[in-house]
């Protein structure tokens, strides 16, 4: 509504029938209204403001009008009071309010105090609307592990697996908008490594494989996890999970015990072995002695004579095995017979699957070196203590590209440094945060015997800074391990020195679920907008579980409604969008923003009496712009696509 409304029609004190009628009439693009005739007379007036969230019904029955307010936003309900004064100067702050017909002189004072406060109001939302959202930079900071988890299950993203039956440790199932994400996730490496480079093909093989792949590849042997046992629970630990540290009195450097902590974030660990501390000190009569500092080292570095004084974290006694190795590969039995001769396992990587089906992929897809072959599926590794949600679980998917390359001491290094880069641009387009990345480069002790070189991509995650992706160069030893295995020869043949050899590989290899904790992780936040907390995930458009939320003004005009609801099945063909008609458009927009719907489009009475076009707002921004109906699909194409 113009604040140049009605001199006129205030001195003339027009009655309710054409006071509705002149509002109508003042209808602009920052309003939208309707009208509908009830029983007995009732008129009922709706209006909109868009760019305000704000939502007015005003019914009338002769000259008793009543007001329904809905707006999220305190600083806006001027905007709605302004448009009630304007029908009698009956008050109503978000409640349904009815006035009797005022006196003349009562109502042109009123009217035109109404007039004043029109002005001011309008004006005042609108310069209010224009304010950016203030981000609260700290947010992530102060998050725990327990508020993801809860975030997850609340909205849908991922629930514990057989949570009726109380759940089954290290497994996870993903839920309505979770199984949209890992799927746009995988869709976007895909589409990244794959579809998008010449040098890289796909395949999908099979979770069991002839049990000798194993043992060429050295898993039976060696693909073991250190564990300790706690002799009196008899609970299990990863022994390198386990961190312990002496407690040294300050003052004469006596040693009084040991703690012993589950691996977290150094402030968590510090935390954690305070506590212990502060017991053991009072057990020696040593009571608020000042410690040295905590070096911390894990189980597997520890002596025997130490081992017999650190305390186990299920009975807080010094009763711990040593470490020794746990295979983690899942057992099963293939065919009728349960005998040795049956026994198989659950691929514990999909690295495997790509070695041995390299003799087939050479021969069918015409691929020169340098080539890669890529393949997303599923692994299974029976951990010895899954934690942290899906950073670490039992049953997992990974995407992985083993890259072939010619031998020669010079000719790895470049390749693998282009992989690290290749790896972290990826990362950053699906939305990781750049300053919670980091490198961790493996070297000595740190390297796998067969490894030339191995740099992680980390990020830090509530529970301390993790490997999210390795770019490991591992020389020729999978391809000879099956040669050799086998007795099929897995050489290539280059043509222009005609020579044969084993190729050499860079292997990239990332977690889907890792990748979605961290993805969960760089998404969270909250800002201000316009005074109002909103807390909501910032998922970037090309792996948002829903792309679009096709909001209609109201729910109750045919014309209105058939419009957005033709935009929406045409939206469908393209991307998972999300149809939402309840409640007030301010309270839709925030439930987008919590499951990180990027875009929202509202259909309002403008786009079937007037333009033609939808309102479109941007999650981050809460920016709003006017686009023609026939260029939804190609705007929304190219923030979401980026074409």
């Amino acid at each position: 509504m113009h604040a140049h409304a009605h001199p006129a029609y205030l001195e003339n004190r027009a009655p309710t029938e054409k006071i509705l009628t002149h509002i109508e009439h003042q209808s602009t693009h920052h309003l939208s209204t309707s009208r509908a005739k009830g029983p007995s007379g009732t008129t009922t007036l709706s209006t909109y403001f868009p760019s305000q969230e704000v939502a007015v019904q005003c019914q009338t029955s002769g000259n008793t009008p009543c007001i329904f307010i809905s707006t999220i936003m305190p600083s806006y309900r001027n905007v709605a009071l302004a448009m009630f004064l304007t029908l009698h100067g009956a008050l109503g702050f978000g409640l349904r309010t009815s006035s009797l017909t005022a006196s003349s002189a009562s109502l042109r004072r009123t009217m035109s105090k109404a007039t004043s406060t029109a002005i001011h109001s309008i004006a005042e939302a609108t310069e209010s609307e224009k304010k950016t959202p203030i981000k609260n930079e700290e947010a992530y900071n102060k998050v725990k592990m327990e508020d993801i988890v809860s975030l997850c299950k609340r909205r849908g993203i991922i629930f514990p697996s057989s949570e009726i039956y109380n759940g089954f440790a290290g497994f996870f199932d993903y839920g309505p908008l979770g199984s949209e994400l890992k799927k746009n996730v995988k869709d976007n490496f895909w589409r990244h490594f794959v579809q998008r480079r010449e040098d890289v093909v796909g395949i999908d093989s099979s979770i069991i494989h002839n049990p000798t792949t194993w043992q060429s590849s050295g898993h039976l042997d060696g693909f073991s996890d250190p564990m300790v046992d706690c002799k009196e629970t008899k609970l299990r630990y990863r022994a390198d999970q386990l961190f312990c540290a002496p407690v040294t009195v300050e003052e004469c450097g006596t040693t009084v015990g040991f703690v012993c902590v589950l691996e977290a974030n150094d402030e968590d660990m510090v935390k954690a072995a305070k506590k212990q501390a502060k017991k053991l000190l009072k057990e020696s009569d040593r009571k608020g002695q000042a410690i040295q500092p905590f070096a911390f080292k894990d189980l597997t570095q520890v002596s025997e004579e130490e081992m017999g004084q650190i305390p186990s974290p299920g009975s807080g006694k010094p009763t711990l095995t040593m470490p020794r190795d746990f295979n983690l590969m899942f057992q099963t039995n293939v065919g009728a017979m349960q005998d040795g001769s049956s026994v198989a396992y659950l691929r514990p990587e999909t690295a495997q699957g790509i070695f041995i089906n390299y003799k087939n992929v050479i021969g069918t897809s015409r691929q020169k070196l340098p080539f890669g072959i890529a393949q997303i599926g599923k692994a299974f590794r029976n951990e010895i203590t899954p934690r942290n949600f899906i950073f670490r679980s039992r049953e997992f998917e990974q995407m992985e590209i083993e890259y072939f390359i010619p031998p020669g001491d010079d000719v790895w290094q470049p390749f693998h440094e282009k992989w690290i880069a290749d790896s972290k641009a990826f990362l950053e387009t699906v939305g990781l945060r750049e300053d919670l990345m980091g490198y961790d480069v493996h070297e000595g002790d740190g390297l796998a015997h067969y490894a030339r070189a191995c740099t992680d991509i980390t990020f830090k995650f509530p529970f301390g800074e993790q490997e999210l992706m390795g770019i490991a160069a591992r020389g020729n030893f999978d391809l000879t391990s099956h040669t050799e295995g086998s007795g099929k020869t897995l050489d290539y043949f280059d043509e222009e020195t005609k020579e044969k050899f084993i190729p050499h590989v860079i292997e990239p290899s990332l977690g889907v679920d890792r990748l979605i904790l961290a993805l969960i992780c760089s998404a969270y936040a909250e800002d201000e907008v316009n005074g109002e907390k909103r807390n909501y995930l910032s998922f970037h458009p090309s792996i948002a579980p829903v792309k679009v939320s096709v909001l209609p003004l109201v729910k109750n005009k045919e014309p209105l409604v058939k419009a957005a609801r033709e935009l929406f099945d045409k939206l469908q063909m393209r991307w998972n969008v999300q149809w939402d008609q309840t409640g007030a458009i301010g309270r839709r927009y925030r439930r987008a923003d919590e499951i990180g719907v990027p875009f929202c489009v509202t259909v309002d009475f403008e786009t079937i009496e007037d333009d033609g076009a939808v309102t479109i707002r941007d999650r981050d921004t809460t920016e709003q712009v006017r686009i023609p109906m026939d260029e939804v699909v190609t705007y929304l194409s190219k923030m979401i696509d980026g074409y």
